[in-house]
């Protein structure tokens, strides 16, 4: 099972979302850094479960607990590594369905990759709980970040077809980015939030669920991050992007939008001011030919919708190898795009620094 990433910084994960814990195993660490422990439990709680009615009523407080890697409030150096304990679990809700192929997760795959003998409670080592693990290494990656002005940011762009209006690619400030940090419910035109929260609790009154479109902005990466084909910001943020639950898409800048333009209208002229180079337009967002440009770094991820619903689904008994019906029991998100914010910061955090180091550009 591939749960380690990296080239400079590397991680490994490991856990099942019904196990005891599940932690993290972060490598490259600079020593000598301060962690502000405040504002990794705020990231950690804008990922946690049971927040509000659009989450999962599973109560876990997702209190990490550094066992090596730091000491005197200061990292060493060594591998840092953390855990967090597993607190709420309701494993009987997955055993009378143990065989049955819940529709759109992993289940059926990793029966057949893993022949049986994968963790099916809640998804074992496929769930998204797994992920809260990645917010605490992309927390560390953030703070390391933060001390080169770089900041990164998310709105939610869309749920279902309630769509929010775009950054502006050009220039996006640090205050907006920290403001909307602070938002549980992230949105740049307030007006849009109720709407996105009504849609949501229509479709869970349905024991049904809807996904969405988070959009993320990334800023002050200086020029020249990055190389061409497979090492390019694309395939490095894609690759882990790709890594999180419920992702099917990613574009950046204008993205699929750039296949209905002409090269006048999408290309991304220069110009210098205050001896800095910049572009006019920002449709490439902020990566040409896999480098950092100057500009933000602006991408988009499409979330699906929640797999787990309460109505009756068509499947199979993997045992009996039949034909059978499902209804999901337990505790699910309606709709995990706020949740999934902080994940999709903390990948991008962790790519960014893995590619800064790559390039020797960083000194601490």
């Amino acid at each position: 099972m591939s749960s380690m990433w990296g080239k400079n910084i590397k991680i490994s994960i490991f856990g099942e979302s019904h196990g005891k814990a599940i932690g993290v195993v972060i490598d490259g660490i600079f020593p000598g850094i301060s962690l502000d422990m405040k504002k990794i439990k705020e990231e950690l709680q804008r990922r946690a479960p049971g927040k509000s009615d659009f989450s999962t009523p599973r109560q876990e407080k997702d209190e990490v607990e550094i066992l090596s890697g730091y000491f005197n409030e200061k990292t060493t150096g060594t591998s840092i590594c953390a855990i967090i304990y597993n607190k709420d679990q309701k494993s009987k809700d997955y055993e009378k369905t143990k065989s049955i192929m819940r529709p759109s997760h992993g289940d059926y795959t990793g029966y057949i990759k893993y022949k049986g003998f994968n963790d099916y409670r809640g998804g074992g080592h496929f769930s998204g709980r797994i992920t809260a693990s990645i917010v605490f290494a992309g927390a560390i990656a953030k703070q390391i970040l933060n001390t080169k002005n770089i900041f990164i940011g998310s709105h939610i762009k869309g749920i279902g077809n309630v769509e929010d209006d775009s950054f502006d690619y050009v220039d996006i400030s640090k205050d907006l980015l920290q403001k909307l940090a602070k938002e549980s419910f992230p949105v740049l035109n307030d007006s849009k939030r109720e709407d996105m929260k009504n849609l949501i609790l229509n479709v869970k009154k349905e024991s049904n669920s809807i996904g969405g479109i988070i959009e993320t902005g990334i800023i002050n990466v200086p020029t020249g991050i990055g190389s061409p084909f497979f090492d390019s910001i694309e395939s490095k943020l894609s690759q882990l992007l790709f890594s999180i639950p419920g992702i099917k898409g990613v574009e950046f800048g204008e993205g699929f939008k750039m296949s209905l333009m002409t090269g006048e209208n999408g290309n991304d002229e220069f110009y210098i001011k205050d001896e800095q180079v910049k572009t006019h337009t920002n449709h490439n967002g902020g990566i040409l030919g896999g480098i950092s440009s100057g500009m933000p770094i602006v991408f988009k991820v499409a979330c699906k919708p929640t797999p787990s619903i309460g109505k009756i689904q068509r499947s199979i008994n993997i045992e009996t190898m039949k034909n059978s019906k499902i209804q999901i029991e337990g505790r699910h998100d309606p709709c995990i795009v706020p949740r999934v914010i902080p994940v999709v910061e903390a990948m991008a955090a962790l790519a960014i620094l893995d590619l800064m180091m790559e390039d020797h550009v960083w000194r601490i």
